[in-house]
């Protein structure tokens, strides 16, 4: 059973960015589109970029390093919605952002 851990507060990821965390030695990007947060894997299918460190458009999130992109809400590859990276389940309590690992 996942175990929800404090990530960030809420006020330190604005709408419309996401940045990378570790929690429990697990690289996550985490992303907050239109004041709601969502977590998926941090590492690209592809080559293994970044993705928390990619640009942000609504709840599409481009890899840094190679252009590909995905639906943070869902994890899903855009291109190949049969691919993609995993996504946690998120929670906002007392304002703290707390994800599921």
């Amino acid at each position: 059973m996942a175990n929800f851990v404090k990530v960030a507060d809420a006020g330190e990821i604005t709408p419309g960015t996401g940045r990378c965390i570790t929690v429990n030695g697990k690289e996550i990007a985490l992303f907050n589109v239109g004041g709601v947060f969502h977590a998926i894997d941090n590492t690209c299918i592809h080559r293994g970029g970044p993705l928390g460190e990619g640009e942000l458009d609504g709840a599409v999130v481009t890899c840094p390093w190679h252009g590909w992109q995905y639906d943070v809400t869902t994890g899903r590859n855009i291109m190949d919605e049969s691919e993609g990276v995993e996504r946690y389940d998120v929670k906002v309590d007392g304002g703290a952002v707390l994800v599921a690992v």
